[in-house]
């Protein structure tokens, strides 16, 4: 099989994003008058964007403390947690070993690369520009950018109408069983990565087609399956 185009995911996978998430949404809670919560409790919301990792700790905050907050409260806090995350994104944020390297090995190797993430898309941008990643894709969309984010497989399908791509020639790589199901709805190959966000999932990479150990053996392996698509070709 030759791959054409390679989507990531971004938070979890192409980088830890968690410190700066985590600390947009306690700069929010303690505004409001709310307590700061761990990291490694917020940790485990992250994966549908910024505001549903927001979301999910005020529902855990009325769940497990009696501490609720009404829908006109939760929709004032949103536009703070987006300017609070505004000032930090790609300020903390480090890419995972060999995240540059594998993206322009794949680049100069002639694949499509796109980042899809259900972060939002300013957000999204400013991670990638921060962290070095933004010039190594092709195309970039958050999920408030899209109809239907992840899961649903409009998200993927728009990757590939945007790149031109054959969903039978295309991967999506992430760390969550909302990759995995997003991948697999659009009839694209489905990889898993172990170290980011599984939103408490551990069995979130059980339907992957693959599952890699790190970012540089996805492009070994994208560019040996193309090279040897190419010895056959040729023969």
């Amino acid at each position: 099989m030759r791959y054409s185009v390679i989507s990531f995911d971004l938070d979890g996978t192409l980088v830890d994003t968690g410190a700066e998430i985590a600390a947009a949404v306690n700069r929010t809670l303690t505004e409001f008058g709310l307590p700061a919560q761990p990291e490694s409790l917020i940790f485990g919301f992250i994966g549908a964007g910024t505001r549903t990792t927001l979301q999910r700790t005020l529902d855990h905050l009325c769940e497990r403390d009696g501490v609720c907050v009404n829908e006109r409260c939760r929709a004032a806090m949103l536009p703070r947690l987006d300017a609070h995350y505004g000032d930090l994104a790609g300020s903390i944020a480090q890419p995972y070993p060999g995240a540059l390297a594998a993206l322009h090995a794949l680049h100069l190797g002639g694949v499509k690369l796109a980042c899809l993430t259900n972060k939002e898309d300013a957000h999204a941008r400013k991670v990638l520009q921060g962290t070095g990643l933004l010039n190594a894709f092709h195309f970039v969309v958050g999920g408030d950018r899209l109809p239907h984010p992840k899961p649903h497989p409009e998200a993927m399908r728009h990757v590939l109408a945007a790149l031109a791509g054959e969903a039978s020639q295309a991967a999506h790589v992430g760390d969550s069983a909302t990759d995995v199901e997003a991948a697999r709805a659009a009839g694209v190959e489905a990889w898993f990565v172990p170290w980011g966000y599984t939103g408490g999932r551990p069995d979130a990479g059980r339907d992957a087609h693959r599952h890699f150990t790190g970012l540089p053996e996805v492009a070994d392996f994208v560019l040996s399956a193309n090279r040897e698509q190419g010895c056959r070709l040729a023969a």
